[in-house]
């Protein structure tokens, strides 16, 4: 189990290696990459920032729920910080397990209480020269103050 912060690029095919394991009948990914329009909006580039602390023990606990959840054989999960442009790899989860299904909803699991739990805060660059925080909640920790 991993979860990680970087300022680096996702290389994913390093990444799988670590989740090697010949008991695993499966093994699923998911990819999340910087588009190009958001809310029939063009978008240019984006920013994350995180609280570093609280984002890695939360992401921890979210992929211990998961793997006793779903009897995961492996779990993984990488988000970028920084700023990104168009197609990099944002966060990027990885399971693996004796069948298809368990890891099918365990990646899903995963990304979605990622978005939901970690402290993890998304500013987007438009083609207009305006930017936007993106799904900044205001109960938990404090995000970083409007553009």
């Amino acid at each position: 189990m991993k979860f990680e912060l970087t300022s680096s690029e996702i290389t994913p095919t390093a990444l799988l290696s670590a989740l090697d394991d010949t008991a695993a009948g499966a093994c699923v990914t998911f990819e999340g990459r910087v588009r190009s329009q958001n809310e029939g909006r063009a978008v240019l580039a984006l920013e994350y920032e995180a609280y570093a602390p609280l984002a890695q023990k939360e992401g921890e606990r979210i992929l211990s729920e998961a793997a006793a959840r779903f009897s995961v054989l492996g779990i993984a999960c990488v988000h970028r910080t920084g700023r990104l442009v168009l197609g990099d790899l944002a966060v990027w989860v990885a399971v693996t397990s004796k069948h298809r299904a368990e890891a099918f909803e365990a990646s899903r699991y995963v990304i979605d209480q990622v978005k939901a739990r970690v402290p993890i805060w998304k500013k987007e660059h438009y083609s207009d020269g305006s930017t936007g925080w993106i799904n900044c909640a205001p109960s938990g920790p404090a995000g970083p103050a409007p553009a």
